[in-house]
């Protein structure tokens, strides 16, 4: 026939009229047709095919269509049958109901017809549970659920993909070809995916739940077109590309299988994958119904209007027409073509240009930042996380990357959920190298494996200090803690905490542990413990603050007070083991060998003991020997000078006087890995010590020694059992050094830096004048602290804020039955105090004559955020302190806010409160704030307020008002009265008002510049305002200011260093902490943890040993047996002559700012000074940082002569500050000593 004749090949057969020559049973009707248009069925001799090459197209397409409506309509049918069959059996059941009503007495009948009923329901019960157990089973196998449930699933799909490609191979040949099934392996090969697929077809038909819906489902859809025409093929013996490319429409599955292998896990990448598989499969499938029709042509045309198209030209004529281009190279030329074409436009143009879009910002809003961590053989990585920012991230890697920390082999990977902003995808790129930035959250662990989290030597938890809720924060972090201690509980975290209250939280945690190197770093605990510390001595805040932050050395040629500071700026905190040669030598002999030859300061040493504990031991005295393995903590300018230390050898370096040239060399020495891991029983011995108890010790036998330093000033350094310690007496000897130096006058030092000889005796007549008082008696009252005053008035003794009766003091400090003391015998205890007893008004502040105290100017209200003012004054209540010393503290703010902190302040003596604000000039001068030792500006308010320029506004306005103020001279006179040294009732007209006794009266400060300040900033470039008359640049680094310098500034951004610090060496947290929070263990932390309050306990000799730790003090040069070396001596000659002598530490030197100039100035100002050189000259005015030890004997004497002077009439006269002055000498004395007191000199001017 001419329409068999007519027949196309794919791909561009080549028209063969040769062919319909060659079969002379042609009809002479195709004779007159053009040759070009004559089409056969391709013949080969081994397929015996139709002779006269007839098309069977339309089997193939029957076959499919057989299958689809036979099916629906037996399902239909199915459905009418069982509808009539439950409305009849509907209708049975009412007539018999309707029967049994109106036969009421046909009992008999009812019985049969309800026997019946019952055993046609066990019947369709058995049948019910029989088929619902094989739908169940069919269910199981399709869904996924199980493991041979997801095989068969994934399967389903690979086949179907195969069968995909094996129709791409065969559109390479003609529409329809004869292909021998036992031949073509193409055909077997999709005969047998199309049996499998016919298999998982029934296991879905009988699980489906709705037979009718499954039936019209597209995968069963693909199934019908898809599976009956091969089994034609194989039947006919030839083959028909047909409706194959339909297996396409499986591509929307391929989410699914991803999503079944546990491979798409976000809703992002599912969706993405939705979107590419729904267009991709659309866009395939509609190709090949494009290639099937053009290639066959229009049935009605007798298929001659076809054209030869490869199925790949038909994929881009279908991207052409979506993309609306529609270049014209590729068109459709049949009508069935065109009329695809038309309605295609319209899905495919909206689906293209809602698709596509969504899937390039899919594409595009991929996190730039999602990958994983491929961790590098033989390097550490580190994983820092919180409070990701250019500031926080800047400041962290300026300090652990610096090049004084030797060479850092650690990788650094930040990981947070928001992506960097442009300057800190900078920042990040500079340090490519080290540093990689993933976006995630810690409290995913997902994000947590991207990160190999278990492998990483640490992870860092960084805190928003700025931030308006700290206690939200901190439980933000906290929650970081617990999600990566759940994902690996070994991991070693240093988190950063706001709020000291919240440590405690950390405790919950099972796998949290401080001794595995996990270490919370309160931010709130270290900054009030570094003020703290600048109220016992100035100036340490900054030292501290230089030495664990790492600065690069910045060299200066001018003679100005920066270079000697940025000289020691350069010093930090480093550890390292002991040469075999200091094995047996005396801590003391060790530092001063470590000093003089190796140009190294040490400060303490690491002790660790039988029982695997360590402690850290600070200036620990001559009775500490030196054994094998120990870890030495030093002062230096880098880590390889430190190495000096390891490396000395006594028989190679004894005689080489260049440090430098102190390398390691080939003399045999211990492993250090195991000297530190076991120390030999007993290494540290105890000479000269004997156990005492301070609690009905005979004092009177002892004599008593001149105190070198002023205790009033001082640090805390602990051990961190110091139980295992004696208290160690001075000896003898050196109590004889100690009295036999002569005292010295220090007219031109300020007040504080004072000292006044404890062995001077006033007789009471002393204090009788003729003249009338200038203070009235209740001043005086106030004045003296006791109530025994014949001049005092009985109504005034119902409130005492600041200090007991001097008698009832002493009596309760040596009773054994009064807690005096916290439980832990770390910081001085009284019971729980009401917060009326201790508020004071303005009048009564005024009465007090306050001095040597301490006053603490606080910003806040009812909403402000607590932050934690017991952390300001726990290190100015340790108990290495005695009573007598402790400084009275005086808080001048709102009440509304004091009185939320006041429960944890409640337990602390000396403490009183004047309601008020610090900006009123009138609460100031009330508590004498121009005699106080200190005075600190705090505000509760800074983090509410988003401009940064004005967060510290408040802090610096009441540093510029007491700056500003002017104080009238005549305080001094009251001063003097509250110092116990001018007598009440003097004139100061009287030429008595002159010096008593060969002390000089101390000139009072009368102008605000000049009273000893510090204050709290949060944003760094405010300092400039504190100081106007300094000329430091707004852009300079806050440890380059003036006041920074000097001591008067301090800012929490300098505690970011202690974060690498710790990772680094966990023992200098341990030191830092240690020093400023007057002697925090853990286990005082769990302590407040359990009852957020100190609980009193019985002074015991474990308890009163605990006060035995040493403290930083400064020591004035001006007079003293350091006198000779304070007017161009040597620090080192200083350095020796103070550790052999006394056994003190000298560590930096707090210089006037100006005592470079060869003129004289008025400048009070002075500077810190860290670990100068041995040659560094002295100059007299110069404050030297020492550590000092524990002063026994300090509270015995007092103690001594408070009971001598018991019933005295001066004892009355006592002030509120740290001196007393028994009245014991008579009356004859007064003129001899006046007489004398310009020969008279101190022994040590102290602080």
């Amino acid at each position: 026939m001419a329409l068999g004749n007519r027949s196309e090949g794919l791909g561009g057969i080549a028209i063969m009229s040769a062919i319909n020559s060659n079969h002379p049973n042609s009809e002479p009707s195709s004779a007159h047709l053009p040759k070009a248009d004559a089409f056969i069925i391709p013949v080969t001799m081994e397929v015996p095919c139709d002779s006269r090459g007839q098309r069977m197209w339309w089997a193939f397409l029957a076959s499919s269509m057989v299958t689809f409506f036979g099916g629906l309509f037996i399902i239909l049918l199915w459905r009418t049958l069982k509808y009539l069959w439950t409305v009849c059996c509907h209708c049975g059941v009412k007539n018999k109901e309707a029967q049994k009503v109106t036969n009421g007495g046909g009992n008999q009948s009812d019985v049969d017809y309800k026997n019946a009923d019952e055993k046609e329901e066990t019947v369709a019960t058995a049948e019910v549970g029989w088929m619902t157990s094989v739908k169940d089973w069919a269910g199981v196998m399709i869904s996924a659920q199980t493991l041979t449930g997801r095989v068969l699933v994934v399967t389903v799909f690979a086949l179907s993909i195969g069968a995909l490609v094996i129709y791409f191979i065969d559109s390479s040949n003609p529409i329809e070809s004869c292909q021998h099934f036992y031949k073509d392996f193409t055909l077997q090969i999709d005969m047998a995916f199309n049996i499998f697929f016919l298999l998982y077809f029934g296991l879905r038909f009988i699980a489906a739940n709705d037979k009718l819906w499954f039936w019209l489902e597209v995968n069963s859809v693909v199934d019908f077109f898809t599976v009956p025409p091969v089994f034609v093929s194989v039947y006919l013996s030839r083959s028909w590309l047909g409706l194959r490319f339909l297996r396409a429409l499986r591509l929307i599955q391929f989410s699914e299988i991803l999503q079944f292998l546990n491979i798409l896990k976000t809703s992002n990448s599912i969706k993405l994958v939705n979107l590419c598989s729904i267009f991709i499969s659309t866009w395939l499938t509609a190709a090949g119904f494009i290639h099937l029709v053009e290639n066959s042509g229009d049935p009605w045309e007798n298929f001659k209007n076809n054209q030869a198209l490869t199925y790949w030209e038909c994929v881009y004529l279908l991207m052409v027409t979506m993309s609306t281009v529609g270049y014209g190279d590729v068109y459709a030329k049949t009508t069935l073509g065109r009329l695809f074409m038309v309605f295609f436009i319209l899905g495919g143009l909206a689906m293209f240009a809602s698709y596509v879009p969504e899937i390039i910002e899919l594409i595009g809003n991929r996190k730039k930042y999602g990958g994983s961590y491929s961790a590098v053989s033989g390097r550490k990585h580190i994983v820092v996380c919180g409070h990701i920012t250019l500031e926080s991230v800047s400041n962290f890697l300026k300090d652990f990357l610096h090049k004084d920390r030797d060479d850092v082999n650690v990788e650094i990977v930040f990981l947070h959920n928001i992506s960097p902003n442009l300057e800190l995808e900078a920042l990040f790129k500079r340090h490519f190298t080290q540093v990689e930035f993933y976006q995630g959250s810690v409290l995913n662990p997902h994000d947590l494996a991207r990160v190999k989290i278990e492998s990483a030597d640490a992870c860092l938890i960084l805190a928003n200090k700025y931030c308006a809720d700290p206690d939200a924060e901190d439980a933000s972090n906290i929650m970081r803690v617990i999600s990566i201690k759940n994902y690996h509980p070994k991991i070693r975290i240093i988190t950063q905490m706001l709020q000291y209250h919240n440590k405690a939280h950390l405790l919950n945690i099972p796998s949290w542990n401080w001794k595995e190197g996990d270490d919370a770093i309160c931010l709130a605990e270290l900054k009030l413990g570094f003020i703290a510390q600048s109220c016992l001595a100035q100036g340490l805040s900054t030292m501290l603050a230089n030495l664990f932050s790492m600065r690069s050395f910045i060299k200066i040629e001018e003679d100005t007070w920066q270079k000697y500071y940025l000289e020691g700026v350069a010093n930090e905190m480093y550890t390292e083991y002991l040469s075999s040669a200091f094995v047996g030598l005396s801590f003391p002999a060790v530092c001063e060998l470590c000093f003089v030859k190796l140009k190294l300061l040490m400060i303490a040493i690491e002790y660790k003991s039988e029982k695997g504990e360590s402690r850290i031991l600070i200036n620990p005295g001559n009775h500490v020997k030196i054994q094998e393995g120990t870890l030495g903590f030093f002062i230096a300018s880098d880590a390889k000078e430190v190495k000096r230390a390891f490396f000395y050898c006594k028989a190679c370096h004894d005689d080489i006087t260049d440090p430098k040239r102190i390398k390691k060399c080939g003399c045999k020495r211990p492993v250090k890995t195991g000297a530190r891991s076991s120390y030999p029983k007993g290494s540290f011995q105890f000479k000269n010590a004997t156990a005492v108890s301070l609690v009905g010790a005979k004092i009177g036998e002892l004599p008593e020694p001149v105190p070198l330093v002023n205790n009033r000033k001082g640090s805390i350094f602990l051990y961190n059992n110091p139980s295992l310690l004696h208290l160690n007496l001075l000896s003898s000897a050196k109590r004889g050094q100690s009295t036999c130096c002569r005292l010295q006058r220090a007219c031109s030092l300020p007040i504080k830096y004072r000292f006044y000889p404890k062995n001077l005796r006033l007789n009471q007549n002393l204090f009788e004048d003729e003249q009338p008082s200038t203070l009235s008696p209740k001043k005086k009252q106030r004045n003296g602290g006791m109530r025994n005053s014949p001049n005092c008035s009985p109504k005034m003794m119902r409130h005492d804020p600041l200090l007991m009766s001097g008698n009832d003091q002493i009596d309760n400090m040596d009773s054994s039955s009064v807690k005096k003391y916290d439980s832990t015998g770390m910081f001085h205890w009284c019971p729980a105090k009401e917060m009326e007893k201790v508020i004071l008004t303005r009048s009564e502040a005024a009465m007090t004559v306050l001095s040597g105290h301490v006053v603490v100017c606080i910003f806040g209200d009812v909403t402000s955020a607590l932050i934690g003012l017991r952390n300001l004054v726990m290190p100015l209540r340790a108990s290495n302190f005695h009573y007598h010393e402790l400084k009275p503290i005086v808080f001048v703010g709102a009440l509304e806010y004091l009185k939320r902190e006041w429960e944890t302040l409640h337990n602390f003596p000396k403490v009183s409160i004047l309601p008020g604000t610090p900006l009123s000039r009138a609460d100031l001068r009330a508590v004498n704030i121009n005699l106080c030792d200190m005075c600190v500006i705090l505000s509760a308010n800074q983090n509410n307020i988003d401009d940064t320029s004005l967060q510290d506004k408040e802090c610096i306005l009441a540093s510029l008002n007491i700056k500003s103020m002017q104080f009238d001279d005549s305080i001094g006179v009251l001063q003097a009265n509250s110092q116990g040294f001018t007598p009440p009732g003097m004139d100061r007209s009287s030429p008595d008002n002159s010096p008593v006794h060969g002390l000089v009266r101390q000139p009072s400060i009368t102008t605000g510049a000049n009273i000893p300040i510090i204050t709290e900033l949060v944003n760094d470039s405010n300092v400039q305002f504190l100081d106007q008359d300094d000329d430091d640049d707004p852009d300079t680094e806050l440890y380059l200011t003036q006041p920074f310098a000097c001591g008067t500034a301090f800012a929490v951004s300098v505690l970011d260093s202690l974060m690498s610090a710790t990772y680094f060496n966990d023992n200098i947290l341990t030191l830092i902490r240690t020093l400023v929070t007057g002697g925090a263990t853990p286990e005082l932390e769990a302590l407040i943890a359990e009852e957020n309050a100190l609980r009193g306990g019985y002074s015991t000799p474990q308890t009163l040993a605990n006060r035995d730790r040493c403290r930083v003090a400064q020591l004035a040069l001006y007079d003293g047996p350091f006198a000779d070396l304070g007017d161009g001596g040597c620090y080192g000659d200083l350095y020796c002559k103070a550790l052999k002598t006394y056994n003190m530490l000298c560590f930096g030197i707090y210089r006037l700012r100006d005592a470079h100039l060869s003129t004289p100035s008025q400048c009070t100002k002075r500077y810190v000074i860290t670990n100068p050189p041995y040659e560094f000259e002295l100059v007299p005015t110069d404050l030297i940082f020492c550590l000092m030890q524990f002063d026994h004997n300090a509270g015995q004497s007092r103690a001594s002569l408070s009971h001598s002077s018991h019933s005295s009439h001066s004892s009355s006269k006592k002030s509120s500050s740290v001196h007393s002055i028994p009245a014991s000498a008579n009356r004859q004395n007064r003129t001899k000593t006046r007489d004398s007191r310009d020969k008279q000199k101190k022994e040590m001017v102290y602080r």
